[in-house]
């Protein structure tokens, strides 16, 4: 057997990939950022980072700091462009690839979510769109989208609603049971689900008895420690739902990613780890059909799902 006989493509809903390798939103600008380090034709599908309706400057000063060990916090704010200048300035760069584009979007109210499906919907070259779920929801009080069940149904149904593209909710783990969320996503007509977003997390510093993230005060933490927590999550949901589940959290390298793929997962997004080795996503792709030559497997699809209990 050789990697020509190997098949890694898979299918995520109405998207076929030919490998199941993502970068996870916010991590990977609009891809142009990495073309100098990877060939963009080689991944699965691009996940940019987080669309809202208008441009966005984002958090204040101090958004990253680092946990010893193996994490770190981060609070972007889903600074952006706005869906208008996506379309207009980044879209065209990545319509020259054959590779799938994938819109992460985000909003403060259901309406804004559905008008911005709207507006990519008129566009050509947008393959899905992952919804974030995890925004704070300005009209309930501040309360998350993701932490409520009635409202991520209302947002993922105006979403669906609002456009043909595949819709894949992106859930938060902050939650007491992700499986209930992730029906009602079912409920609502998503087309795939991709978890997990990033835990809340905070630090201080012990001399000025302030937060490290200065006037953010929490930020969403992120790193390799997350992973199995992202992993008992992946497995609990590809059990519960009839839909394609991508794996998202800590994963660093092929290893990480076949045991998502293993728990159920379709396909997997890799988010840091990219700030540390630009081209982990590569190597994931080839250590994934490295390990199924050494086998003997000839198709990915035939570990998907397959942990013993």
């Amino acid at each position: 057997m050789n990697k020509d006989t190997v098949d890694l493509s898979v299918t995520l809903g109405k998207i076929k990939l030919k490998n199941p390798v993502m970068p996870a939103s916010g991590v990977f600008g609009y891809g142009n950022e990495f073309a100098d380090f990877i060939n963009l034709e080689d991944l699965g599908a691009i996940i940019v980072k987080g669309t809202t309706l208008k441009p966005r400057l984002g958090s204040f000063q101090d958004r990253f700091v680092e946990i010893a060990g193996c994490a770190a916090l981060c609070t972007i704010g889903l600074q952006n462009v706005g869906v208008t200048r996506f379309i207009t300035e980044k879209l065209p760069y990545l319509r020259q690839f054959s590779t799938p584009v994938i819109v992460n979007i985000a909003g403060e109210s259901t309406e804004e979510f559905a008008k911005v499906a709207e507006t990519l919907n008129k566009a050509e070259g947008i393959a899905g769109i992952e919804v974030n779920v995890s925004c704070p929801n300005v009209e309930r009080g501040g309360m998350y989208f993701g932490m409520d069940p009635g409202a991520t149904f209302e947002v993922v149904k105006a979403v669906r609603d609002a456009t043909d593209s595949m819709v894949i909710p992106k859930l938060t783990p902050n939650v007491t049971d992700i499986t209930i969320f992730a029906k009602v996503c079912e409920e609502a007509g998503a087309d795939a689900i991709s978890l997990i977003n990033s835990p809340l997390g905070m630090a201080i510093d012990i001399n000025t008895r302030r937060s490290k993230l200065g006037e953010n005060l929490t930020g969403g933490l992120i790193g390799p420690w997350v992973k199995p927590l992202a992993l008992r999550m992946v497995w609990q949901v590809a059990q519960a739902v009839n839909l394609p589940v991508i794996g998202i959290g800590g994963i660093t390298g092929a290893e990480d990613a076949l045991e998502f793929l293993i728990a159920g997962a379709t396909a997997i997004e890799i988010g840091t780890y990219n700030l540390i080795d630009p081209g982990v996503m590569i190597k994931t792709i080839e250590g994934i059909r490295k390990y199924l030559m050494e086998r003997g497997i000839s198709s990915l699809s035939d570990i998907i799902g397959t942990f013993e209990r």
